[in-house]
């Protein structure tokens, strides 16, 4: 696209976000058919990933970390959903360009009773060099630790990619969230998403609306419509991650 860079988006969303990444759709090629960007979006060329921080003093707020959790995602997919819509104006407005914003929570989709992004924010942003995954399946940040929460658009921009995070961001043999984990999610052999989900999110409409046949055949419109602002119940891995446990200046 004419006239249009890496910079025009940089300048866009610095002054709003922790971190930018840019990831050539040509670095999906593993991702399934219905999540693939050019699924999302024909002739999608690259998908531009944000991250915006959630506070670490939420897990040194003895008394009110759920609470403090709780309020910090909702208001962050909120803000992250508004600019993710923002810049999608903002690049068509500029022509020559079209963009999709990827949702940063509902609507999902669901597989087997499994809940999956329209686009994995996760795998975006490790494909847009801002981290890796870790033991925990948390995209780790070598400033943020595993607070961000990301956002995306997906466009038609042939934008140049970033360099990719090739480390393993665990410490040598660091187990602290395998063992701290309730719900047992976080094994040698992978990460056992349901048992997270299962333990940590909960939904007051859930034992209402899910408990008949009729219910779970329409699971998806449910949790689209009426879960969308769940309660969280666990913060372990969070809390014990050593890289949560930085103190320094990271803003920008």
């Amino acid at each position: 696209m004419t006239g249009f860079s890496q910079n025009t988006v940089l300048d866009f969303l610095k002054p709003r976000v922790n971190r930018v990444g840019f990831a050539p759709v040509s670095r999906f090629s593993q991702a399934p058919d219905e999540h693939h960007p050019q699924y999302a979006l024909d002739n999608a060329q690259t998908v531009i990933v944000f991250g915006m921080a959630v506070p670490r003093g939420i897990l040194h707020s003895a008394n009110r970390s759920l609470y403090a959790l709780h309020r910090s995602y909702h208001s962050v997919y909120m803000l992250i959903d508004e600019i993710s819509l923002s810049l999608a104006n903002f690049m068509e407005g500029k022509g020559g360009a079209l963009a999709v914003p990827a949702p940063s929570y509902a609507p999902m989709v669901f597989h087997d009773m499994e809940p999956w992004g329209v686009l994995s924010l996760k795998h975006a942003a490790v494909q847009a060099g801002l981290g890796h995954f870790g033991k925990n399946q948390l995209v780790h940040n070598k400033d943020f630790g595993t607070m961000l929460r990301f956002g995306a658009v997906v466009t038609t921009a042939q934008l140049a990619g970033d360099p990719l995070e090739e480390l393993d961001p665990c410490p040598k043999g660091c187990d602290l969230c395998a063992k701290a984990c309730p719900s047992q999610a976080i094994l040698e052999d992978g990460f056992r998403k349901m048992n997270c989900l299962g333990h940590t999110i909960k939904h007051a409409i859930y034992p209402l609306a899910l408990n008949t046949p009729e219910g779970i055949r329409n699971i998806e419109r449910v949790i689209n419509t009426a879960g969308h602002n769940y309660w969280i119940t666990c913060h372990e891995c969070l809390s014990v991650c050593p890289g949560n446990a930085r103190s320094k200046k990271v803003r920008g």
